[in-house]
Order: C-alpha cells, then sequence, then structure tokens
C-alpha cells in the first residue's frame, strides 16, 4: 500500500474571482484617471458619463443620471418620427397635386390655354395658373366654375400639408397695360389684385389665413418673351409658391415684397 502524501503547510489563499475583480477594478480606476486628464472638466458631462457607466455595470445606482439620458433619447426619436412623419404626408400631398394639376391639364388642351406649371423651385415647388383659368382679360374677380373647383381641390391638399408650410400667391401681368375702363390704373395694382383674389379664395376653402402671403410683380418678372401672343399668355399667371416657414423662407418672402415697392 502506498503511502500518504503529507498534507501541504502553505497557508490558503484568496478565491481565484476576487482576484480578477480587482484587476478590473484597477483598470477602470486607470480608465477614469485618464479620461479626467483627457476632458474639459466639464462637471455635468462628467456626471452624466459615470451615472450612465454605473448603471449599465451594476456596480453603483444610477439615479437620476441614467433616467435624464434615457429622456434625451425618447425626445430625440420623438422629433425624428414627427420630422418622417411630415416628409410623408408633404410627399403624399405632392403627389396629389401632380394628379389634380394633370387632371386639369387634360380639360385645358381643348380650349388651347397655357397649361398649368407643377415644378420644384428654390427651397419649395410652385404651381404656375394662367392667368386665362382665373380671370376674364383685365379683371381680378374669379368666376370661372373649374378654376373655383380647382381651388377647392389645392385647398384641401394645402390643409394636409406640414403646418409649417407657407403659400405666397403672386400675380403677374404681361407688358401690356390695362384697358381704359379698367378699375385698376396699372399692372401692379392688376397683378396684386389677382394674387389677394387667389388668397380669399382659399381662404373661403378652409385654409388657414396665417399661412397665406399675396403679393404682385406685374410684368417684371417675365417667364417668356412678350413678343408673341403666347408668351404673353404665359406671362399673365398667379404663381402659388410653397415654402417652408424657416428663416430662409421668411427672407425670400421679404424679398418679394421689397422688389414690389422698388419696382413701384
Amino acid at each position: 500500500m502506498g503511502k500518504k502524501c503529507p498534507e501541504c503547510d502553505c497557508p490558503k489563499c484568496l478565491p481565484g474571482w476576487l482576484a480578477a475583480f480587482g484587476d478590473l477594478m484597477s483598470l477602470l480606476l486607470t480608465f477614469f484617471v485618464l479620461l479626467l486628464s483627457m476632458s474639459s472638466m466639464d462637471a455635468k458631462k462628467i456626471q452624466e458619463a459615470v451615472g450612465s457607466l454605473a448603471g449599465a455595470l451594476s456596480v453603483l445606482e444610477g439615479g437620476t443620471r441614467m433616467e435624464m439620458s434615457r429622456e434625451k433619447v425618447e425626445l430625440t426619436t420623438t422629433q425624428e418620427m414627427k420630422v418622417n412623419r411630415d416628409q410623408i404626408n408633404k410627399s403624399s400631398s405632392m403627389k396629389q397635386l401632380g394628379q389634380v394639376v394633370s387632371e386639369v391639364n387634360e380639360m385645358l388642351k381643348t380650349s388651347g390655354s397655357p397649361n398649368i406649371v407643377f415644378e420644384e423651385a428654390e427651397k419649395g415647388f410652385l404651381l404656375r395658373l394662367p392667368s386665362s383659368l382665373l380671370f376674364k382679360p383685365g379683371e381680378a374677380k374669379i368666376t370661372n366654375d373649374d378654376a373655383i373647383l380647382f381651388l377647392k381641390r389645392v385647398a384641401l391638399i394645402i390643409q394636409k400639408l406640414p403646418r409649417n408650410i407657407i403659400i405666397n400667391a403672386i400675380g403677374y401681368t404681361d407688358n401690356t397695360p390695362p384697358p381704359p375702363n379698367s378699375p385698376y390704373k396699372d399692372n401692379w395694382e392688376l397683378s396684386t389684385a389677382r394674387g389677394v383674389a387667389v388668397v380669399k379664395e382659399l381662404i373661403k376653402d378652409g385654409v388657414d389665413p396665417k399661412r397665406l402671403i399675396s403679393s404682385g410683380k406685374a410684368q417684371f418678372d417675365p417667364v417668356a418673351s412678350n413678343a408673341t401672343p403666347e408668351g404673353r399668355a404665359k406671362n399673365r399667371r398667379v404663381e402659388l409658391y410653397f415654402f417652408s416657414n424657416g428663416e430662409k423662407g421668411e427672407n425670400r418672402a421679404k424679398k418679394s415684397i421689397l422688389d414690389m415697392k422698388k419696382n413701384k
């Protein structure tokens, strides 16, 4: 029978996990010392970082700092969802507007009137409506039933657009002055009155007046030559300019009004 080994006289050591834990704490301490040495000593940011890390590791109580970070994340998510929703609504409304324009243009083909133009513009998009669709020569009262129905459909689409979308109705004429019996003494008055008439029709159809602007630019911003009847017909128009109600949009609207005053 073999000889029994004597018991070891070595003292008992600490458990192995405790040594690993001690190493982890030393590394964390070193990490925070380095982080502190490279930081700008922003107390608020340091407290938030410590609270978040402590809560994630379950070493210390995260306290309110962890909750603040969660609130920030939730707020950011909500804002992104709102922006995405507004973009979807805008895209869908523009598609509907394009369909309405196509339908009306089919109708205008038989009359020989210039088409409605729907296109992107600087900081937004615009609808270019020929005056022949809206008004009689030299007048600024909308009596055409097709025009009234078209503006009703436009108003319904505007109401679906994000609330920060503003619409500027800008009247234009050709270089021919109003007839002597016209209540408007020049093209400035005529073009402005036509822009106002379109705005009033949109308000009647339920568009918030705070989202509307009206102005006139007479004959001073033509889209075609005034040397031909066709070109003059294209220049007689009302443009609905859609833009976001941010700083740039407001500046553009102000610039339009200032240009009008200068030319006047």
